[in-house]
């Protein structure tokens, strides 16, 4: 198989997959072929990037690049995670009452995290009240 970026007489560029070369041949000289956006037949394969593969140097690199990327991420996370341990109060499955408490309550002014059903979590929403998702992430791994 091989991908040619193919040209119109209208200069509309498109790319399409044929068994070799000699198949494109053959589909354009039969005016097979035909432009995606305008149905012009007259076609022309325009300049193509080759392929390259990559080393497999080049791939430990890109990997390690990523791996950097997603520790720092999860580094960010768990810092989040234990600010939110030490500032707030953990109500644990109680959490959609005690937010209601709190939200119905003006004075009250307490900090809280928990957990909460899809379904609470819907009803939450529905009486207003705005809730913040984060990945908990684990600290030991």
């Amino acid at each position: 198989m091989i991908k040619y970026n193919l040209k119109c007489k209208n200069h509309h560029e498109f790319e399409s997959w044929f068994a070799d070369s000699k198949e494109f041949e053959k589909l354009n000289k039969r005016k097979l072929l035909e432009c995606i956006f305008c149905d012009s037949r007259i076609i022309t394969k325009s300049i193509m990037a080759p392929m390259v593969s990559i080393t497999k140097e080049k791939k430990n690199v890109e990997i390690q690049i990523r791996e950097n990327v997603l520790l720092k991420e999860k580094q960010k996370l768990i810092k989040l995670r234990n600010y939110i341990e030490k500032n707030f109060e953990y109500v644990g499955k109680d959490f959609s009452k005690k937010v209601r408490e709190i939200f119905y309550d003006k004075k009250n002014k307490n900090t809280i995290y928990g957990i909460t059903s899809p379904d609470e979590r819907e009803e939450l929403k529905e009486e207003g009240i705005d809730l913040v998702s984060i990945p908990w992430v684990d600290k030991d791994n």
